[in-house]
C-alpha cells in the first residue's frame, strides 16, 4: 500500500469521506438491528489508515467502539456472550426479514446465505471470555500508542 503522503488530495478526501460514511453506518448499526456495526467500523478504520492518522486514532480510542476494534485487530477474538448475542440477533432479524419483508425466493435464499457466511465468520473468531477484553487501565495505556499510517486495521 502506498504511503499516505503519496496519496493525492482528491484521493485522500475520498478515503476520508468513505470512512466518514462507514463510521456513520457503524454508529447507526449499534442502534438498528439489521445494520451491522463492526464491519462498517473496520472499513472506516481501514479508510482512515489510508488517509488520516488523526481520525484513525480517534476511532481506535473511542470509548465505546475502540476496545472492540483494538481487540479484533490484535487477534484477541470476541467474548463468547457477544458471539451468542450477535448470532441470535443476526438470525432473528434475517428470519423476520425473509418472512415479512420479501416474497421473492431468491432474496430469501440470498439473506440465508449472507447469514450463513456471517455466522461462519463469527464462529471462526477466537472466543474469549469477558476478561479477554482490554481493561480500562490497558485501554488508557493504549490510547497514546501510535498506529502506522500503512497499517491495515483487522490484520494482526
Amino acid at each position: 500500500m502506498k504511503n499516505m503522503n503519496d496519496i493525492s488530495g482528491g484521493r485522500r478526501v475520498l478515503w476520508i469521506a468513505v470512512g466518514g460514511i462507514c463510521m456513520g453506518l457503524g454508529v447507526a448499526g449499534a442502534f438498528l438491528p439489521l445494520l451491522p456495526t463492526t464491519p462498517f467500523l473496520l472499513l472506516a478504520a481501514s479508510c482512515y489508515a489510508r488517509s488520516s492518522p488523526r481520525r484513525l486514532q480517534r476511532l481506535l480510542n473511542n470509548r465505546w467502539f475502540g476496545p472492540y476494534l483494538r481487540n479484533y485487530r490484535a487477534g484477541r477474538g470476541i467474548p463468547v456472550h457477544v458471539k451468542a448475542w450477535t448470532l441470535g440477533l443476526l438470525w432473528t432479524t434475517i428470519s423476520l426479514s425473509a418472512v415479512f419483508a420479501t416474497a421473492l425466493l431468491w432474496v430469501r435464499i440470498l439473506l440465508g446465505l449472507i447469514a450463513l457466511g456471517v455466522t461462519i465468520h463469527i464462529l471462526m473468531l477466537r472466543p474469549t471470555d469477558s476478561s479477554g477484553l482490554e481493561k480500562p487501565e490497558e485501554q488508557h495505556a493504549n490510547s497514546h500508542e501510535s498506529v502506522s499510517r500503512n497499517e491495515i486495521p483487522g490484520r494482526p
